[in-house]
């Protein structure tokens, strides 16, 4: 049986956006499914001891360009947010609350988030936003709002985000097919002749 491919991303990555409302039809196409895992890149920064990229002078401003030009590339509808970057703390921690429940509804979900930010324009940041729109899908929002400052939500995202980093993870999207990571949306050409080959 072929196993599924591991999707990291940051809900503030216009990459990972771009590459969530890919990466389950290519997977579908070649039998395989997703296991979705969303983390926080400012551990990563920190480790790394760097700023953001949007951050930097010059990398910032042709980044910005480059995440507008890549969607259209794609063929996915985005808009850059403001603000931008923000926190998805929250966003991470309501993923994994629902996660531990109802699997295929926490990637629902995940996608209804990143669909806020990158398509409406919504702060994914604040929690009263990302309580609506759980709420909108069904989740009781007093549940999910007392979720979110549950230590067993808080230790179990901190958890994910540590076994994420410790697998190398650098960057949003991180892909891993059958052991082999791809960063960045720019790799799905890659990923589509290794799943088609078994490697090159």
């Amino acid at each position: 049986m072929k196993q599924p491919i591991d999707f990291y991303f940051d809900f503030t990555s216009p990459y990972g956006f771009i590459a969530s409302r890919r990466i389950e039809a290519l997977a579908a196409k070649h039998g395989r499914t997703v296991n979705w895992h969303p983390m926080l890149l400012g551990a990563v920064f920190k480790l790394e001891g760097v700023q953001p990229p949007v951050s930097v002078p010059i990398k910032g401003e042709y980044l910005k360009r480059d995440f507008e030009r890549s969607a259209r590339f794609h063929g996915v509808a985005y808009r850059t947010p403001s603000p931008f970057p923000v926190a998805t703390v929250a966003a991470c921690r309501a993923y994994y609350w629902l996660a531990q429940k109802e699997p295929a509804k926490a990637v629902a979900l995940a996608k209804a988030l990143y669909g806020a930010y990158f398509e409406k324009g919504t702060d994914i940041s604040d929690v009263e936003n990302v309580v609506k729109i759980g709420a909108s899908m069904g989740c009781d929002a007093g549940e999910l709002r007392a979720a979110l400052g549950d230590q067993a939500v808080k230790d179990k995202t901190r958890a994910e985000v540590d076994a994420a980093v410790a697998r190398g993870v650098c960057g949003s999207p991180y892909v891993v097919i059958d052991d082999e990571p791809f960063w960045g949306v720019d790799r799905f050409d890659q990923m589509e002749r290794w799943l088609a080959t078994g490697g090159f």
